[in-house]
């Protein structure tokens, strides 16, 4: 029997957890990648099929203030700017999609910062 790693455990994860999570217009899906340098998140309309706002820390707004920050703060500081975009776009609602990466460090950081921006999920 082959050991699972870590790739295919979190797939395993992100299968489970989309099975049962879709954003609609009036409560989108913001999903999160995290690599080992950068984080993205993308707020996403599942029935057009359609990005509605996204923010990482390669973007110009955050990179500036990222590049000396720890991944931490990077995280927090993206969720603020996904959270301030949504609301520019009167979207205030959203379903979090952590895409079956486990809810601690860097994407907890990054949902408390979208709620601090003003999002609720």
């Amino acid at each position: 029997m082959s050991k699972v790693t870590k790739l295919e455990a979190r797939n395993r994860r992100k299968k489970g957890i989309r099975k049962n999570i879709f954003g609609t217009p009036e409560r989108p899906r913001m999903t999160v990648y995290r690599s080992n340098k950068h984080i993205y998140v993308q707020v996403i309309d599942d029935t057009s099929g359609k990005t509605l706002a996204s923010a990482s820390t390669l973007v110009g707004d955050v990179k500036g203030e990222v590049t000396e920050a720890k991944k931490l703060e990077a995280a927090k500081k993206v969720g603020e700017l996904a959270a301030k975009r949504c609301l520019e776009k009167s979207i205030d609602k959203v379903v979090f999609d952590r895409n079956g990466f486990i809810y601690t460090g860097r994407i907890a950081a990054l949902a408390d910062g979208a709620r601090q921006g003003g999002l609720q999920f």
